[in-house]
């Protein structure tokens, strides 16, 4: 006779294995070869000027990208949860792209239209004889943000859509109908009940920000300025030297402590998350 029991205990064994096997011990041999030398080795390898300037860069393009996506996030939700268009579905699609797509050919995307063979560059060289700036794209920061923005973007949007469609609108055309202005409307009924799917998507936005490796690598040249952290690393472990492969671990136990303090985040985020989903759906069983 079949018995959910008789399986319980091997099941559990096989996914700690596996779990310890491909994510702790994995971790678990970062901290330890990055404190393989010592702390004062430790604090002197996170304290080059590389990366402490790749540290810089990659929390400065991760507010950006948060930034510009959480706005971005909200709008779309919005637009494809209270609006009927044309072209509705096709949008909904292409937000997904990012998804379906290698990092590194979104990358080899924007060289293609910024580079100097691409069809912006007489757009940006434009503009910049008229301004007089030095505006570059590819090869420079800007072009390190806009790889980051696009592998990020659809995380806010994606968290907050299932939350808008299970509130519905009810509760806002009632408002509507008894004067109440578009922002009230969101601040006092539509905000309360996504803020923790929005803050979900933010976490995880800025998780996959601060980890990206391969769009910004095809848009980022210069060692010390257009380094992101993870790009850092992979300089200093392919060098192939002890000491700089030492160096790789110790920085990337900095990218490890982040993972923490978002896994954290997100496994709180997530639990508010879904007890605000279980109190709409029993909202809406007893409507």
């Amino acid at each position: 006779m079949y018995s959910k029991k008789s399986f319980r205990k091997p099941m559990i064994i096989i996914s700690t294995l596996f779990v310890s096997l491909m994510l702790i011990l994995p971790l678990l041999s970062v901290i330890v070869n990055s404190l393989s030398k010592g702390w004062e080795f430790y604090v002197k390898s996170i304290s080059t000027t590389n990366v402490m300037s790749a540290i810089r860069l990659t929390l400065f393009v991760t507010l950006i990208t948060v930034g510009v996506n959480t706005v971005f996030g909200l709008a779309a939700a919005w637009l494809l949860t209270r609006y009927s268009f044309k072209g509705k579905q096709v949008l909904a699609t292409l937000i997904d792209i990012p998804f379906s797509i290698s990092p590194v050919i979104a990358g080899l995307a924007f060289i293609m239209m910024f580079g100097r063979m691409g069809w912006a560059a007489p757009i940006v060289d434009a503009v910049n004889s008229i301004t007089g700036w030095n505006i570059k794209i590819v090869f420079a920061i800007p072009g390190v943000v806009l790889a980051t923005i696009f592998v990020t973007f659809p995380f806010v949007s994606r968290e907050i859509i299932p939350v808008l469609n299970s509130v519905g609108t009810d509760e806002e055309e009632a408002a509507a109908l008894m004067g109440a202005g578009g922002f009230k409307i969101f601040k006092k009924i539509t905000f309360p009940h996504i803020r923790w799917a929005l803050a979900y998507g933010v976490v995880l936005c800025t998780a996959r920000a601060i980890g990206e490796f391969g769009a910004v690598n095809a848009l980022s040249k210069t060692r010390g300025k257009t380094f992101t952290l993870p790009l850092e690393i992979d300089a200093l472990y392919m060098a192939g030297s002890a000491d700089s492969i030492v160096e790789a671990y110790a920085a990337s136990s900095v990218l490890v402590i982040f993972a923490v303090i978002l896994l954290i985040a997100r496994n709180v985020l997530e639990y508010k998350t879904n007890h605000v989903n279980s109190l709409l759906k029993e909202k809406n069983v007893k409507d």
